[in-house]
């Protein structure tokens, strides 16, 4: 079924995400249809791949909460890679800023894509969605792709609850929209969900300047700013993008994932501490300038990422790598705009 998918559409696509997702997508031959909130973002996504300009064609969609507005861009898509969600921890209200926009974005799909030729649907969940907070160890255990977080749409959307639980209930609220709808409504579809935790790694989105950077990147950018206190990580797993677009494609394209849900995560364990040494031992510039602090990795538990690798054919860079790369194109950045 899904071997004949030529026709993708990328939700997000000029974000950090959706970009590596259309680059991965378009380096496999396939027609990309990308939806972006900003046009002029539209415009240098294509603008920056010449060589793709018979294949990818970009589409604004200012409010892509609003249930029906994907009805006329889903005409000829055989697959949607939803990867759009609302992401900021500056809200005034938690519930129409975060929760809402995030369930009717998925809504919105899934609706618009009933009937259609649209075969598959990946949507990008998180680990925020599997993660109990309240859950101790000893003893050890690790998450897998069986584990919700236990969060109540009550407590989600209470005005006094952060935009940290918030943001957590948006991802599980969401992703659960689409099983439901999944269970409920048989459409000719199938889905899978994927579940990565922090992700870094360099970017391909349109950026202009350091200020601009995606909120996970940011943060590394920040430890090789010297950012003192050194920032500490809320969990110890991360992924890398071009790993996690890797990902994505394959959980379109492989037809023995229909309906199944992966944490993708890579082995090893991070810290911004780890960052900072990698840093420091690979760029000349930063040293004296970055606080170099001892973190201790958080083995107290774990999240499996095994078995997506497995599932879906991908392995997993190393941190280092990751690092390397990112904070390489950022530096340059910023001695551009200089």
């Amino acid at each position: 079924m899904v071997s004949e998918i030529k026709y993708v559409l990328v939700t997000g696509a000029a974000g950090f995400i959706g970009a590596h997702v259309v680059d991965t997508l378009l380096g496999r031959g396939f027609r990309v249809r990308g939806t972006t909130r900003s046009l002029s973002k539209g415009d240098a996504m294509i603008k920056a791949r010449p060589q793709y300009s018979s294949q990818l064609d970009m589409v604004q969609i200012v409010d892509f909460e609003n249930v029906g507005v994907f009805k006329a861009v889903i005409r000829d898509i055989d697959a949607v890679i939803h990867v759009a969600s609302p992401f900021t921890y500056d809200t005034k209200d938690n519930e129409k800023e975060l929760i809402i926009p995030a369930i009717n974005g998925v809504k919105s799909i899934l609706e618009a894509s009933a009937g259609s030729k649209v075969q598959r649907i990946v949507i990008t969940s998180s680990f925020a969605s599997v993660i109990d907070i309240n859950r101790r160890t000893p003893p050890y255990f690790t998450y897998t792709a069986d584990d919700w977080n236990p969060l109540t749409y009550e407590e989600a959307a209470d005005p006094s609850s952060s935009a940290v639980i918030a943001y957590r209930g948006s991802k599980k609220f969401s992703e659960l929209e689409a099983w439901n709808f999944i269970k409920e409504k048989k459409p000719q579809f199938d889905i899978v969900t994927l579940c990565p935790p922090m992700t870094f790694g360099p970017v391909v989105h349109p950026v202009s300047k350091v200020e601009d950077l995606n909120e996970s990147n940011a943060m590394l950018w920040k430890v090789a700013s010297g950012a003192n206190p050194m920032p500490v990580s809320r969990v110890p797993f991360w992924i890398d993008v071009r790993d996690l677009a890797q990902a994505h494609v394959e959980a379109l394209l492989r037809p023995e994932v229909r309906n199944k849900r992966f944490t993708t995560t890579a082995p090893e364990r991070f810290s911004y501490g780890l960052a900072a040494r990698i840093m420091v031992d690979k760029f000349p510039w930063v040293k004296g300038q970055v606080m170099e602090s001892v973190q201790p990795l958080d083995g107290s538990y774990g999240l499996d990422g095994e078995t997506a690798a497995k599932c879906l054919g991908f392995s997993y860079r190393r941190f280092k790598e990751t690092v390397e790369d990112l904070i390489e194109q950022v530096y340059e950045m910023s001695q551009s705009s200089v």
